[in-house]
This record gives structure tokens, sequence and C-alpha cells, in this order.
């Protein structure tokens, strides 16, 4: 199955999974989109029809059908622009606000039901994936809020899939940084001392972005390690973030220094690690996958 078929077939499931199909939305008289005009009309105190028809892509005679019906059952009432008396408003009623309210708080339910069916974790990824979609056809909605927190059981496992599968991605890195990256996790997993070495996770949209590790390199020096954001979380400011987290916790249990080892093809980190203070102490070169490049350590006191 080719990628539009994809989109397409998973279109139609979503349009059924939400119920869209049916003669109304939400057990209403209302079809799909008639309740999305009535819910952007019950969102504002009112609304000029233009902008409402801009928003919603929808044809001019068709929005005026929509609100002629609206106004035949009570729900909104058009008057002239007192600014512009060519331009429309459109007002719901009190009748139309408790419309507006029914179709909102069946729609929650709705939705609520069909969460309450799947686990906790399920219910990050379809948030996620959600979220995925909205910022890859919409990024002018990418919203920029995420935490940084320790790891969830299962995590370990991510960042050794994700690094595995972003730097063999971007940089055509193989199974032996793979196995590398796995290595250090199990380390940390079966023998770290919680009160000198963390693992932090960054979570955009319920699903992790980012990862990285603070681990002991001897009683006076720390190392960061494991430094990833995702592609689609990338801008956000997450990579310096968990820098200040590594470090702040570097300092609280007791190193005076903090090194890290990178290579140099790895630019949008470099820029990280310089502006959090560190500085470039020794160099060689090196290879990955037959792939030549150069090996680097940073290191600045804390």
């Amino acid at each position: 199955m080719d990628m539009v078929t994809e989109v397409r077939a998973f279109n139609r499931f979503y349009t059924e999974v939400i119920g869209v199909l049916g003669a109304g939305m939400h057990d209403s008289p209302y079809s799909l989109t008639e309740a999305r005009v009535l819910f952007e009309l019950g969102s504002r105190p009112s609304a000029e029809v233009a902008g409402v028809r801009e928003l919603l892509g929808l044809d001019p005679g068709y929005l005026s059908r929509i609100l002629s019906r609206f106004e035949a059952d009570g729900l909104a009432a058009r008057e002239r622009s007192p600014e512009d008396g060519r331009r429309q408003v459109v007002t719901l009623t009190d009748r139309g606000r408790e419309t507006y309210r029914m179709l909102d708080e069946r729609a929650a339910e709705s939705v609520g039901a069909m969460l309450s069916a799947l686990s906790a974790e399920d219910r990050r990824r379809l948030v996620g994936a959600m979220a995925a979609i909205r910022d890859l056809l919409d990024p002018g909605e990418r919203r920029e809020a995420y935490v940084i927190r320790p790891p969830r059981p299962g995590e370990l496992g991510w960042v050794v899939h994700r690094h595995g599968v972003l730097y063999a991605e971007e940089y055509g890195w193989g199974e032996g940084f793979e196995a590398l990256v796995a290595r250090i996790a199990a380390d940390y997993a079966s023998d770290h001392d919680p009160k000198r070495e963390a693992l932090w996770i960054a979570e955009a949209g319920g699903v992790p972005a980012g990862c990285v590790f603070c681990v002991r390199k001897d009683d006076e020096t720390a190392q960061l390690r494991l430094l990833l954001v995702e592609p689609s979380a990338r801008g956000m400011g997450i990579g310096r973030h968990l820098v200040d987290e590594c470090l702040n916790f570097a300092r609280q249990a007791g190193y005076r220094r903090i090194i890290l080892w990178t290579r140099d093809p790895l630019t949008a980190a470099r820029r990280i690690y310089l502006a959090a203070g560190f500085e470039l102490v020794e160099e060689q070169p090196g290879e990955e996958s037959g792939i030549p490049l150069t090996d680097q350590v940073y290191a600045r006191d804390l």
C-alpha cells in the first residue's frame, strides 16, 4: 500500500471513529460542518461572517444557508457590523449557546469514552501521534509545551531505539553505534548511583522527545552522554534545557568538572555545548560505519 493510499485509509478510519458519518454530530440534528460553525461561534462573543468563512474554508453560499438554518432554529442572529456596514456579524442566542455547550459536553464525553478503553501508555502514544500529525501538517499551530522528567519503565529501550534510527537516517551510522548506545544504557540500568548519576526524558505531546544522561567519570568528574532531541521537537529549546538539567545535577552531586564526547558532524549539539560553557579540549581522527570523522572531547568546570 503506497503512502497516498495509507493516508486516505486513515482519513476514512478516523472519520468513522469520531462518528461523523452518521446523520448528526453527537446525536444532534446538525451535520459535521454545521457543528464546526457552531463551535467557532460558541468560542467567542460574536464573529464576522467573512472571518468564519475564511477560517473554515467554506463556500459563501453554503455558510449562508447554515446561518439561515441557525436563525430559523433560534440559535443565531445576524446584523450589520457597526464598524463596517458592508460586513455581517453573527452572534449566538441564549438557545444557541445552550446548544453549543451541549455539543461540547457530548464531544468531550465521546473522546473520554474512547480514551478510557486504552491503557495509560496507549493514551500517551495516541496523543503523541496526533500531536505529530498537527506539527507536520500545520507547523504554524505547533505547540511549544514540554516537560523534563525522570524516565518511565521501557524508556531506556526508547533511548537505544531512537539513537539507532535517527543516527542511521541523519548520518549513516550503523549497528556498531547502536550497540554502543545499548551498552551505555545497559550499564546505567544495571549499576548507577542515583545520588551521582541520572537520566532525563523530555516529553512533548505526551511522548518522549529527547534525553540526556549524567554519569560518573571519576570522583570529581561527571560525563554528559547521549543527548538527543527528536526532529519534530527541535527548535523548542529542549536540547539546551536538557544540558542545563545535567549541569545543575552535576553541581549538586559534588562534581567539580564535567566532560562530554561528541563527533564533528553533530553541529547542532556542538552549538548547545558551546553556549553552555563547554570548551574543546581534545580531538582525534575516527570513523563510524566506515565514515571518517573527528572524535571530540569537550569539558568545563562546574
